[in-house]
């Protein structure tokens, strides 16, 4: 009797530790505004040492090195032209300047405006978390790659 509550004990441990572990892991797999800084710079050294069309394509590569958990980055024109996204390569080469979020916030836009007047920029929208496929807060760091061009990675809060 005393053999079969220990073996419930244990068991009930190891349901409890893969829980929690799983838990702290999905936290630790968030990327922080630090990370999505750095990633963003380093997306655009790749682009100008390599050039548009293999600095694009490696950051479309969601097996590639701009691709690290939920952080991803995209390549913007500033007339809302995607030309790389780090999650969805559906989106490349579509003009998405009207494109809202879930609560009609035209994110896009926004994004391009501040563009015109900043340098760099955080901007806060609403977002499908490709980890945890659910709509989340998010925020964008963007950088210019050149007067026409920003790139971009977000993390999610």
């Amino acid at each position: 009797m005393i053999f079969k509550e220990l073996k419930k004990v244990a068991a009930f441990a190891v349901m409890a530790t893969a829980v929690f572990s799983g838990g702290m892991s999905w936290a630790e797999d968030k990327a922080t505004a630090k990370e999505a800084e750095a990633m963003v710079k380093k997306g655009i050294a790749y682009i100008k040492t390599n050039g548009k069309e293999k600095g694009y394509a490696e950051i479309t590569n969601k097996n590639g090195q701009f691709t690290a958990g939920d952080l991803y980055l995209t390549v913007w024109g500033t007339d809302g032209t995607v030309w790389a996204h780090g999650a969805n390569e559906k989106m490349v080469g579509k003009v998405l300047i009207d494109l809202k979020d879930v609560d009609g916030k035209e994110f896009v836009r926004e994004r391009m405006e501040l563009a015109k007047s900043k340098p760099a920029f955080w901007a806060d929208y609403k977002q499908t978390n490709p980890v945890s496929k659910k709509v989340e807060p998010k925020s964008m760091y963007c950088d210019h790659l050149d007067n026409a061009t920003l790139v971009c990675g977000g993390i999610y809060k």
